[in-house]
């Protein structure tokens, strides 16, 4: 599968998944991160309100986003799993806005880790993805680096039809 050239889209038929990870410098509840956590909610109704978005995992508390929703083998990391139209919309709202400014501050907010916390996969249109699923593509991703199964903004793929 050749990689995409441009970040055009949307492909029909699919929507993009995403997934980021991390883990948190302090509790969730702790001062250390309450810049982080008290802005998590508003950037999370931005990204409903984008161009393009189809849906957010959310736990118990919106305002917290999925901070509460279990990460397979790694309860204190947390999870970020969203659907979009295409990568076009997913990018116009990760590098725009509040939330690159807040994504800027994730070394205040996040221990720096040695392998990828992010990748991106096609899922059929109307797929909700679960966070076995997420894991599973990350975990591939962290082995076999971007394919079409798992991959980044770096290195994009097209969806197999």
């Amino acid at each position: 599968m050749d990689t995409v050239d441009t970040l055009s889209g949307p492909f029909e038929g699919f929507h993009l998944a995403q997934v980021n990870i991390g883990r948190l410098v302090a509790p969730l509840h702790d001062p250390a991160v309450a810049d982080f956590t008290k802005n998590l909610g508003r950037i999370n109704a931005q990204g409903k309100d984008m161009p393009g978005f189809v849906w957010l995992l959310e736990g118990d508390d919106p305002e917290l986003g999925a901070s509460d929703v279990a990460w397979p083998g790694d309860p204190e990391t947390i999870v970020n799993l969203t659907v979009w139209t295409s990568i076009g919309a997913l990018r116009d709202f990760v590098f725009s806005g509040e939330h690159r400014a807040l994504l800027a501050r994730r070394k205040e907010f996040f221990q720096p880790q040695p392998v990828a916390v992010a990748t991106m996969w096609w899922i059929p249109a109307g797929h909700v993805p679960t966070v076995q699923e997420a894991h599973d593509r990350l975990a591939h991703f962290r082995e076999h680096g971007a394919t079409a199964y798992a991959f980044s903004f770096q290195r994009r793929f097209a969806p197999e039809a």
